[in-house]
């Protein structure tokens, strides 16, 4: 794919790959059937949340280019921690959100639950288990209900992955990034190759029904050898799913969502200076050949791209990001976490963990500081398409014959980017991947 411009696949791990609106601020299987997506969008009400997102904000260290809610050192561990005080205050928020919705018999149960971070698995298996308990009790969790916890892959990092398992957790998400040792060096990662390895063994003899790996390409000092390198020493190691990011160094200040109400921290001088370092040194053209790399690779294992940077084998698709991308409702917890009403309602968490905990732990309890955000029916139907397309099914007929969606695919289908996908669907081609954002863009308000 050398000569073009590949797509900024952003990192989603976890509620990122939602959290936030396409318009005003930053672009990020079901068990029941799901509404046609073609409803007029006026017409929807708000629906009760099919997936919830738990934030866990805390990591032995922080990686240069991470731009997560986090917080390390003393906050993660030793006598100063903050997680017993974060703990409380979850709990806390997770009835006062539950209170605001329907009494159940009249919404269903969760059909996914995702644990993220930070580094969720520094919890113990005690602390998972009560919160998995805590939702099941006030919001329900349906029976063969996803639930996801991200965990990182070294020793002193994973914690005990057979504890979560019997304490409810069904699928494990393990921060790999790359099999590269040089490479994990300059990314900050305090794991080795080897590391891996072991984890995803770890998980298996755990009981841990599917196990997922987070990739990034695009990395200073990549190449396509030290890349297709990652790819085969993780398919050897039989994963389930793989999810893979092009590096994307963000600037959240310059974006101006570091402030009060901000669902992002302030980036650290070191971090910045990092990431100046680090964009000089990507490419397009060459993170547009390591894309086409993974997904044939992947391929030829058996595991097939469902969405953007995401590749399953069949059955092990992430039901819960899946949500996100079918513009279904979800709930989420903890600082920087987004929730969205599945009609036009999107609110978020500010990042800040004093704050957060003051809220919750106030007596009587309050709902943390954060914002909300009515999206404009434009937005929302260009949004639709968009998270749509990301999908390997794409958009049924009548999302297709928007005005400004249609328009948009013209323009692709005269540039290779969107092809007839049967019964009307369309969706992205291998090019149409690549330069998803460039057909994207033109279906913004």
């Amino acid at each position: 794919m050398a000569g073009e411009a590949t797509a900024r696949l952003r990192s989603s791990r976890g509620n990122d790959a939602g959290q936030a609106a396409i318009g005003a601020r930053r672009a990020t299987e079901a068990a029941s059937p799901r509404e046609p997506a073609a409803r007029c969008i006026a017409e929807r009400t708000p629906r009760p949340p099919v997936a919830l997102y738990v934030h866990v904000p805390f990591c032995v260290s922080i990686c240069p280019y991470c731009d997560f809610v986090v917080h390390a050192g003393r906050a993660a561990r030793g006598p100063g921690a903050r997680i017993e005080p974060f703990l409380a205050a979850l709990h806390a928020e997770l009835d006062l959100r539950a209170d605001a919705l329907a009494a159940p018999p009249a919404r269903s149960p969760l059909r996914s639950v995702y644990l993220g971070g930070g580094t969720p698995s520094l919890l113990a298996p005690r602390d998972v288990a009560a919160i998995l308990d805590h939702v099941d009790r006030r919001f329900g969790i349906a029976a063969g209900a996803e639930v996801t916890l991200e965990a990182n892959p070294g020793p002193d990092e994973r914690g005990d992955l057979a504890g979560f398992a019997a304490g409810g957790v069904t699928r494990i998400s393990l921060g790999a990034q790359t099999m590269d040792a040089a490479e994990l060096r300059r990314l900050g990662r305090r794991h080795s190759p080897q590391d891996v390895l072991v984890a995803i063994g770890v998980a298996r003899r755990g009981g841990l029904a599917s196990v997922s790996v987070d990739l990034l390409y695009d990395v200073p000092g990549q190449t396509r050898a030290s890349w297709r390198g990652t790819l085969r020493a993780i398919l050897d190691a039989g994963v389930d799913h793989v999810s893979a990011y092009a590096l994307t160094l963000d600037d959240p200040d310059a974006e101006g969502i570091t402030g009060p109400a901000g669902d992002h921290l302030p980036t650290r001088p070191g971090a910045r200076a990092w990431r100046d370092r680090a964009r000089a040194e990507q490419d397009d053209d060459r993170a547009a050949d390591l894309y086409a790399d993974a997904d044939g690779l992947l391929a030829e294992a058996g595991l097939r791209w469902y969405e953007l940077s995401n590749w399953a084998r069949p059955g092990h698709e992430s039901r819960h990001n899946l949500a996100y991308w079918r513009h279904e409702p979800y709930q989420a917890a903890g600082p920087g976490a987004h929730a969205f009403d599945g009609v036009a309602t999107r609110r978020w968490n500010a990042a800040r963990l004093d704050r957060y905990v003051a809220a919750l732990t106030a007596t009587p309890p309050a709902l943390p500081p954060g914002g909300v955000e009515r999206l404009d029916h434009e937005t929302l139907e260009a949004e639709e398409a968009i998270l749509g397309l990301r999908l390997r099914e794409g958009i049924e007929a009548a999302v297709a014959a928007r005005p400004a969606v249609a328009e948009a695919l013209r323009w692709g289908s005269a540039h290779g980017l969107v092809e007839d996908a049967g019964d009307g669907r369309v969706a992205l081609t291998l090019r149409g991947r690549l330069l998803s954002n460039e057909l994207f863009e033109r279906m913004l308000p």
